[in-house]
């Protein structure tokens, strides 16, 4: 007869795990901090940059989510 362990030792599925959402989350709170600042720029700043105020309504709308 096979001797069968049911004893699970190996934490390889979830090594990453952890490491991922913090890379996800860190993301998703640049982005939603950086959309909050770029709709706070005035239209000199916007031109400097070569950005329309419609460029900038339309990226400064997106959820933190979606790049």
């Amino acid at each position: 007869m096979a001797d069968l362990s049911l004893h699970f030792t190996s934490k390889a599925p979830l090594a990453g795990t952890f490491t991922a959402f913090q890379q996800i989350f860190s993301t998703w709170r640049r982005r939603a901090r950086d959309r909050r600042e770029l709709a706070t720029l005035d239209r000199r700043t916007l031109r400097d940059l070569g950005l329309t105020e419609g460029e900038v309504q339309f990226e400064a709308g997106k959820p933190f989510w979606r790049e």
